[in-house]
């Protein structure tokens, strides 16, 4: 999570992880306010059983999972990025989902080492949609790819 600082959003994140078995959450930039009454009554103890980590540079903190076989892609709406049911996932790879700051979203060094970026499409009037419900709808995604590649 690149600089997320909604205490709501946060929560949601914790929640999102509980239910799609994500291995940890690591966020980057503003260090998540755990005590905060909004993001417990959010993430609803997820918090407490969710792995997470912080590292306050998101740039190196990309960089070190890449070196470690992610393969990354960012969720931003930008002129070369795809739809997010067009990604293809196998079942062994390990993924880093990188999302963005609730403003400003993923910071341009980020974007840069990511090997892909896909957005959520939209269709009504505005271009973009709340961080925690758009890793909602990329998880999803995620895990339809990699149930499909299990069935062959």
């Amino acid at each position: 999570m690149d600089n997320i600082t909604g205490e709501a959003n946060i929560g949601s994140l914790f929640r999102l992880a509980d239910a799609f078995g994500i291995e940890k959450i690591v966020f980057c930039g503003t260090k998540p306010n755990l005590s905060s009454n909004r993001l417990k009554r959010t993430a609803r103890n997820t918090h407490n059983t969710v792995e997470h980590e912080f590292y306050e540079d998101s740039v190196e903190t990309v960089k070190s999972l890449l070196a470690q076989n992610y393969k990354s892609f960012a969720l931003e709406i930008t002129s070369g990025s795809s739809p997010i049911d067009e990604v293809k996932i196998s079942a062994d790879e390990k993924i880093l989902l990188v999302a963005g700051n609730e403003r400003h979203g993923v910071s341009n060094e980020v974007l840069e080492l990511c090997k892909a970026t896909h957005h959520i499409p939209m269709y009504g009037k505005n271009s973009s949609m709340n961080v925690a419900q758009s890793v909602g709808i990329a998880l999803y995604e995620i895990t339809n790819s990699i149930n499909k590649f299990r069935k062959k």
